[in-house]
Formats: C-alpha cells, structure tokens, sequence
C-alpha cells in the first residue's frame, strides 16, 4: 500500500473577478486624465494648399492657431460668405488678435515666450488682403514667428 495517493479528478480553483472594477475605472481614468480634447471647433471652411517644402512644428502648445476663411454653412446665415478670421472658438476681427496672443502667453511659461508661433491656417480661396491685415497686426503686437499651415504636395517627390 502506498502512502500517498494521487488526486483525480479535482479542477483548478476558479478566478476572482473581485479585482475587476478596480482595473476598469483606474483604465478610464487614465484615458480620461491622457485624452487632449479638441481646443477650438472650425467655424470657417479651411482647406490649405499644397506646398513642397514643409517642416514640422515641434511643440504644439507654443503655436497659436488662427483661422482664416469663409463661415462654415451652418454661420452664412448670421455672417455672410465674405472670408472671415477666426480666433480661437469664435469669430474675431484683427483688433482682437493682441488679447488673444496675450491670453495664450499666460499659459506659457515666460522663458519660452520667445518660442511661441502663430500659425495661419488659410484657406486656399481667400486673397491676400486679410491675410496682410493680420500678419501688420502680427508684426505690430510683437509677433515675429509666424508659420503659413499646408498640407504635403502629393505630386512632389
């Protein structure tokens, strides 16, 4: 006879789903707290041209975003279709484009205000005219980075 027998036919002990929760709801927090959510909603019709030489803006918080273009279908009504700047969240006019440069210098830190872009999302359809208005009241309100957003030329090599 022996001393020790072997055990048949017992199952491995189940898993405990106890922990399960937690895990969850430290996953969506996490993607809650990493998500960055849009800043602005596009009011104006942008569609940027082409262009061959390009280069990356390198950090995304030092770039302010200006918008220029005609008011999207939903705004023609209450703006007409004539080419308007947009600021932010909501249609501007050039003489508002100094408290928003100095709204977005409060969220930098001062040793890199020297490093903030503003970058002109233009649509391909405006003319010059706007576009001059604002880069003078760029220039004027101490704004010397300026940058022209376009999409790559799919013809070039």
């Amino acid at each position: 006879m022996s001393k020790f027998s072997k055990k048949r036919g017992k199952a491995d002990p189940a898993i405990s789903t106890a922990s399960l929760p937690d895990i969850i709801f430290m996953l969506l927090f996490f993607f809650m707290v990493v998500t960055v959510l849009r800043d602005a909603e596009l009011k104006v019709n942008v569609s940027t041209p082409y262009a061959t030489e390009l280069t990356k803006l390198e950090e995304k918080s030092l770039v302010n975003y200006l918008y220029i273009g005609k008011p999207t279908q939903k705004y023609q009504a209450l703006y007409g279709t004539k080419p308007r700047l947009q600021l932010g969240d909501k249609f501007a006019t050039v003489a508002d484009i100094p408290l928003f440069l100095e709204k977005h210098k409060i969220k930098v830190p001062e040793a890199r205000h020297g490093q903030i872009t503003s970058s002109l999302r233009v649509d391909g359809e405006v003319t010059m005219g706007i576009v001059q208005d604002v880069k003078t009241q760029l220039r004027k309100s101490g704004q010397l980075k300026v940058n022209y957003s376009a999409k790559k030329d799919p013809d070039a090599k």
